[in-house]
Parts: structure tokens; C-alpha cells; sequence
């Protein structure tokens, strides 16, 4: 174990927070590059684009959570995470540099439609991603103690990587999306493969303690972790209750895309979805952690923690998409390229802010005030940015100064949650729950894809867009002020017996 790591000095932060930022370059070139090079190098339609980024979604469904599952119980390579951030990130890099070849690959192949090569690719990309987005996050669970310092690695996670993610807007607006792909396919090789040789990970899995030496990080699980049934189907189904109406619409409208079956009139099942959705959040938002079990309330803070979460996730996620059909809309008289350049530098502008303010300020505040209530006042801020796009985002000067407030809950949605919802889960399971907290992400990133892209699509007024992030994230604010603030513990192992 490097001195670094034994004194979880600032530099081993730096180091453990490159995969992370391997995984996250990857997905802002996806950001910045798949809609343009869709749109505008291969014509295809709202409806289609939003099609092929339900890939992305589906990869994390499937990619997360097995992989967080398989991840916690083995060993090789000596590491239980290491492995798949090494093979996630060598796939990684292969696909980045298929995505501006997607018209090869179809001419290679000689496949008729563009539109299932794309699929394939983002698919593929995803999948990627996702093999390796569990570990890199999961490991810093691993090798930090609980409180003040994992919350810390996860707050050097967000700045390391949101620094590289501002980089990844700034070559695609100063040179050119071409440009920024070749360069992430070689970073996220470089940060993926060679950084997780200097992480030691304990093979015990269970509360760091910042003093432990290296002979008690090596002894084996079986000797301290009991059988346990948090990875059994039916569990998993069961924690993701606030989840199951994103879920049911997930399959249906996937079922209706991809087959000739007509959808039920009159929305009917969209209606069902809905209606399901606020029963269920409303119905675990409302539930009291006081008076149970250590168990009973570390499930029903982690069904919390689910609720709040997905909320966010639909409106981020119809931005990231969607954001170019309302510059296109809004914006009028602006070529391919200079979309293109307005998309990237409104993007950049939510990634400079995401990358200052973690460690110079969310960390400190969230010291003082606590975690939940400095995230729930940031994700408030964020819909305000969303509210100002919608009502003075005519002119890209405009977006770029909203997307510097909605760059504060951005910030907040990938640093915070993470260290929230890590101390209400058994340290023994981390990959598991880091899977199943993946699908507050996934499912609502579904609608996104399939539901709120039909809507924007069939819109006269693109403005929809923007009241649909401002909405689902005002909600999520609210809901997030109903998640009870993590108790620091001492450090001590913990049991894999059940949810808690």
C-alpha cells in the first residue's frame, strides 16, 4: 500500500479519482458528439436520436448492476474492482473511435439504415461505460472510512473529473467534435488501465478505518461476512419499489419501439405509469426511518434516496439530449456547426462550475450543514437555472449564463448522492446497491429517452423542454428534503444480513 493511501492524502484522492474521470470523459464526448453527429452527419430525427440514447440507459440496467453484484464477491487481479475498470475502459476507447465511423461500419458490413449501427455502437459504448462506472465509484467506498473523508473521495471524484469534462467541451468548441473524440478514446485508456495499479483494495469489505494496517485489509471475507440475500432477484425487485412505475413504462415503450405492436390508445399506459410512479414515491417519502430497526431504516433511507434521485435524472437527462432541438428552435439562422458550438460551450459552462465548487464549497458546507440539505438546496438552484432557460433563452449568451446556475446542482447530483447513499447500505454490498441506485438513474434517463422525446418531438414549441427539466427537478428538490441525513458511524466490519 502506497504512504499516500495510508495517509489518504490529497494526492491518493487525485489518483483514486481517474477512473472515474476516465468513465465520465467518455460520456461527455457522448454528450457532446452522438445528437451532433446523428442529426447533422446522418440526418436522423428527434424521435430516432432519443431512440438510440435509450442504449445508454438499458447498458446501465443491465451493465451496473451485474457487474456491481459479480464485482463484490470476487477477487482477481488483485483487486475486486480493478479488474472491470480495466476491461470497461480498454472497450471504452474502442468505441469512442467508432462513433464518427458509424458510416463505415454500416458500408463495411453492408447493412441497409444507419439507425441499428447506431444503436449497436452506443449500445456498445454504454455497456462499456457501465462495466466500469459501478467499480470506479464503488472503490472509493471501498478504501475510505465513512463520514467526513468518503465524502471528501467523492467530492475529489466530482472536481478531477468535472476539470476533464470541461476540458472534453472545450477542444469540441475550440476545435472540433472529431477532435475530442480521439483525444477521450486515448485519456480514457491512459486513466482506466494505469491508475487502479496504485489503489490497494481490501479484500474484507466492510468500514475503512484510516489506521488499518494492510495485514487486516488482506483477510478474507469469508471469515467475517455472512451469507446473505440482498443479491437474490426478488430482493433487488423489492428495494426498487419507488422505482417499479419508470420500470414498467421502460419496458412498455421499448416493447412498442422496437416491435410492430400499436401502443394503447389514448395513453393509457402512460397514465397507469405515472400514477404509479407518485403513488409509490409519495407512498416511501412519507414513511418514517424513527423507531425501526438499524436495518428496517437504512432500506427505507436508501427507497428514499432511489425517489428523490430519479426525479433529477429526467430532467438532466431530456437536457442533455434534447438541448440541441431548442437551441435549433430558439436560437434560429445558426449552421451545423455553430449548433454545434453552442451545444459544447453550454455544456462546458455546466462542467466549469461542476468542477470549482465541490471541494471549495459544497464539501464545507456540507460538513456544516450536512449533505441532504446542501444537495436538496443545490438541485433548487438547478431548477431555477432550468426556469431561466425557459424564460430568457433566446440567445446563447443567455444559456451559457443559466447553465452556470444549473452547473450547481449538476455538481451536487454526481458527488454528494454517492456519499449519502453509501452509509445506508451494507460496505459488504456496495457494488450491489451502487448497481441498484444506478436505476434512479437509468429508468428515469428511459423516459427521457422514449416518452419525453416523443412529447418534445411531436411540440411545436421546443420550450417544452425546458418545462419539463424545470418541473421534474423541482420536484426532486422537494423530495430530497424528506431524506433524512445520514448518522456518522464508528467504523467497525459490517454484516451482509439483509438491506440496511
Amino acid at each position: 500500500m502506497l504512504k499516500i493511501q495510508k495517509k489518504l492524502s490529497n494526492s491518493f484522492f487525485a489518483i483514486l479519482s481517474l477512473p472515474a474521470t476516465a468513465m465520465g470523459f467518455a460520456l461527455s464526448v457522448q454528450i457532446a458528439a452522438l445528437s451532433w453527429i446523428l442529426s447533422t452527419k446522418y440526418n436522423l430525427d428527434i424521435h430516432d436520436v432519443g431512440l438510440v440514447w435509450a442504449a445508454g440507459p438499458l447498458a446501465g440496467i443491465i451493465g451496473q448492476v451485474i457487474i456491481g453484484v459479480i464485482s463484490d464477491k470476487v477477487w482477481f487481479w488483485n483487486g475486486r474492482r480493478r479488474p472491470f475498470i480495466i476491461i470497461g475502459g480498454i472497450l471504452a476507447s474502442l468505441m469512442l473511435l467508432a462513433l464518427p465511423n458509424i458510416g463505415v461500419i454500416q458500408a463495411t458490413m453492408g447493412v441497409d439504415g444507419i439507425l441499428g449501427i447506431a444503436i449497436v455502437v452506443a449500445l456498445t459504448l454504454d455497456l462499456a461505460i457501465n462495466i466500469s462506472f459501478n467499480p470506479t465509484r464503488s472503490i472509493i467506498a471501498d478504501v475510505t472510512p465513512e463520514g467526513k473523508t468518503r465524502t471528501k473521495g467523492y467530492t475529489w471524484m466530482q472536481t478531477v473529473s468535472g476539470t476533464f469534462g470541461v476540458m472534453a467541451y472545450f477542444i469540441g468548441a475550440m476545435m472540433s467534435n472529431y477532435i475530442l473524440i480521439y483525444t477521450g478514446a486515448i485519456l480514457v485508456l491512459l486513466f482506466s488501465v494505469i491508475p487502479p495499479f496504485f489503489i490497494k483494495e481490501p479484500k474484507l469489505l466492510g468500514h475503512i478505518n484510516e489506521n488499518e494496517n494492510e495485514n487486516e485489509s488482506d483477510k478474507t471475507e469469508s471469515s467475517e461476512i455472512k451469507k446473505d440475500n440482498d443479491g437474490s432477484p426478488l430482493n433487488m425487485f423489492l428495494t426498487i419499489e419507488p422505482l417499479w412505475g419508470f420500470l414498467a413504462y421502460a419496458i412498455y415503450a421499448m416493447i412498442i419501439r422496437l416491435s410492430s405492436i400499436p401502443p394503447i390508445p389514448n395513453h393509457l399506459f402512460e397514465i397507469f405509469a405515472l400514477a404509479l410512479t407518485v403513488i409509490l414515491i409519495g407512498k416511501t417519502l412519507l414513511k418514517r426511518e424513527t423507531g425501526k430497526s438499524a436495518e428496517e431504516a437504512g432500506k427505507i433511507g436508501f427507497q428514499k434516496v432511489l425517489a428523490a434521485h430519479s426525479f433529477t435524472w429526467i430532467g438532466v437527462q431530456t437536457m442533455f439530449i434534447y438541448l440541441y432541438a431548442y437551441v435549433k428552435d430558439k436560437v434560429p439562422g445558426l449552421g451545423n456547426d455553430e449548433l454545434g458550438n453552442v451545444v459544447n460551450w453550454s455544456f462546458f459552462t455546466i462542467n466549469l462550475i461542476a468542477a470549482i465548487i465541490p471541494i471549495l464549497i459544497l464539501l464545507p458546507m456540507a460538513a456544516k450543514y450536512g449533505r441532504v440539505k446542501v444537495h436538496a438546496s443545490s438541485i433548487a438552484v438547478m431548477a431555477f437555472g432550468y426556469l431561466g432557460i425557459l424564460l430568457w433563452g433566446a440567445s446563447p449568451l443567455m444559456i451559457y449564463a443559466m447553465m452556470a446556475i444549473v452547473g450547481v446542482g449538476w455538481a451536487a447530483t454526481i458527488s454528494l448522492p454517492f456519499a449519502i447513499m453509501s452509509q445506508k447500505v451494507p460496505q459488504n454490498r456496495m457494488g450491489l446497491y451502487m448497481g441498484l441506485f444506478n436505476l434512479s438513474v437509468v429508468l428515469p434517463q428511459l423516459v427521457a429517452s422514449l416518452g419525453v422525446g416523443e412529447l418534445i418531438s411531436n411540440a411545436a414549441d421546443k420550450g417544452i423542454t425546458f418545462m419539463i427539466c424545470a418541473g421534474t427537478v423541482a420536484f426532486s428538490a422537494v423530495a430530497w428534503y424528506l431524506v433524512k441525513e445520514p448518522v456518522e458511524s464508528a467504523a467497525k466490519p459490517v454484516s451482509g444480513g439483509g438491506a440496511h
